[in-house]
C-alpha cells in the first residue's frame, strides 16, 4: 500500500536533497510544503502519514507546527530534519511527539536504518530517484547559499550552546548578492548598533576564499562577559578581549569546519584578529571588504534571550569563491543521492 510522505522546509534546494535521500524500494507518494501552515493543510487532506519537518521556516516553524500536530491529535508521523543540532532543539522536538530527529545535510544511509528502526520501510539501501515535483524546481543560486549557511549556522551554534549551557536561538540566514559599496544596506539591522567590536579571521581552499566576522554591540558584551564565568579578579578591558576572541573562535571554527564537510573541501585559517572595539561598524567593514567588488554577504543572527544577548555572524564571499561553492554544492548533491 502506497504511503503519503510530505517534506516540509522552506528551502526548495533541502527538499530536493530529502527526496532524493528516500530509497528507492519505499513505495511512497511524496508531497512538499514550504512552512507549517502548509504543512497542516497537507495533513488534514490525509496526505502525510510521514512527514519530515525542518525547524526554522517562515510563516510557520517547526515548533510551532509539532505542537499544532500534538493539541490537534493531527495523524502524522514526524521525523525532524534540521541543521540546529542543539540537543535541546531534539529534547523538546521528541518531547512534543516527534518521531526522531536527523541532522542536516541527510545521510541517506542513517536514514533508511531509522526507517527500519520503526518499521516504515523494510527494502534494500539506495537512494531515491529524483521525483517530479522536486525536479521540476528550479535551482535558485540564494537558496543553495542559504541552505549551505542554515547547517553551518545549526553546527556552530550547538557548540557555543555547549560552551555556554544555554539554548541559542537560530534565525533564517539573511543571504545577499551584492555590491561591496552596498554592504551597509543589506545588513542593515546591525548597522542600528552604535557601536561594536568585531573579530575577522579569514579562510581558503582551492579557488574558494572568504571572511567571518563576530560582531557584537557594547551592551551584549557585558552580558556574555557574565556568562562566561570569567575569573572577577581580571581587569574588565582584559575579559572583553578573551570573550570576544573565544566566542569567535568557536563560531567561526564550526561555521568553516561545517562548510568544508560540505563542500568536501579543506580550508585553511588565517589567525583571528580583532576589527575594532567600540567603533563604527561601517567604517570597520569598509576597510575590511574594500578588495572585493560584488559579494555574498551571509549574515546570521544569533540570540539568548533569557540573557537578553544577541550578536551577528557575517560571512562575506566573492562572488567568484560563490559560484564555485554553488556548483560543488549541486554536484555533490546529484553524487550523494544519485
Amino acid at each position: 500500500m502506497t504511503m503519503n510522505v510530505l517534506i516540509c522546509d522552506d528551502s526548495g534546494f533541502a527538499r530536493r536533497q530529502m527526496a532524493r535521500s528516500i530509497p528507492k524500494g519505499w513505495d511512497v507518494e511524496i508531497h512538499f510544503a514550504e512552512h507549517g501552515k502548509q504543512a497542516l493543510e497537507f495533513i488534514q487532506q490525509g496526505l502525510a502519514d510521514v512527514m519530515f519537518l525542518d525547524l526554522n521556516m517562515p510563516v510557520m516553524d517547526g515548533y510551532e507546527t509539532m505542537e499544532q500536530i500534538r493539541s490537534r491529535d493531527l495523524p502524522t508521523l514526524v521525523i525532524v530534519v534540521s541543521g540546529d543540532v542543539q540537543p535541546q532543539a531534539r529534547e523538546r522536538m521528541l518531547a512534543m511527539g516527534a518521531l526522531d530527529f536527523i541532522a542536516k545535510p541527510i545521510d541517506s544511509d542513517k536514514l533508511i536504518e531509522l526507517l527500519r528502526q520503526y518499521g516504515l520501510y523494510s527494502g534494500k539501501s539506495g537512494g531515491g530517484e529524483l521525483r517530479e515535483a522536486a525536479q521540476g524546481e528550479k535551482i535558485d543560486r540564494l537558496d543553495v547559499y542559504r541552505e549551505m549557511a542554515n547547517v553551518a549556522m545549526g553546527q556552530a551554534g550547538e557548540k557555543l550552546a555547549q560552551l555556554l549551557d544555554v539554548f541559542i536561538n537560530l534565525p533564517i540566514p539573511n543571504v545577499n548578492e551584492i555590491e561591496t559599496n552596498e554592504l551597509r544596506m543589506a545588513i542593515a539591522e546591525i548597522q542600528q548598533k552604535a557601536h561594536v567590536s568585531a573579530v575577522s579571521q579569514g579562510f581558503v581552499s582551492t579557488g574558494i576564499n572568504g571572511e567571518a566576522l563576530v560582531i557584537f554591540n557594547d551592551t551584549d558584551f557585558a552580558s556574555m562577559v557574565k556568562l562566561l564565568k570569567y575569573p572577577s579578579r581580571e581587569d574588565a578591558e582584559r575579559l572583553e578581549v578573551e570573550a570576544l576572541m573565544d566566542v569567535s573562535n568557536i563560531l567561526i571554527g564550526a561555521c568553516v569546519n561545517a562548510l568544508s564537510q560540505q563542500l568536501d573541501l579543506s580550508f585553511s585559517r588565517s589567525h583571528p584578529m580583532i576589527l575594532g572595539r567600540h567603533c563604527d561598524l561601517e567604517k570597520l567593514l569598509e576597510t575590511n571588504v574594500s578588495r572585493w567588488s560584488r559579494i555574498v554577504a551571509v549574515e546570521i543572527g544569533y540570540s539568548i534571550e533569557q540573557h537578553d544577548i544577541h550578536f551577528d555572524l557575517l560571512l562575506l564571499l566573492p562572488q567568484a569563491s560563490m559560484d564555485m561553492m554553488f556548483d560543488k554544492l549541486v554536484a555533490h548533491s546529484e553524487v550523494s543521492h544519485g
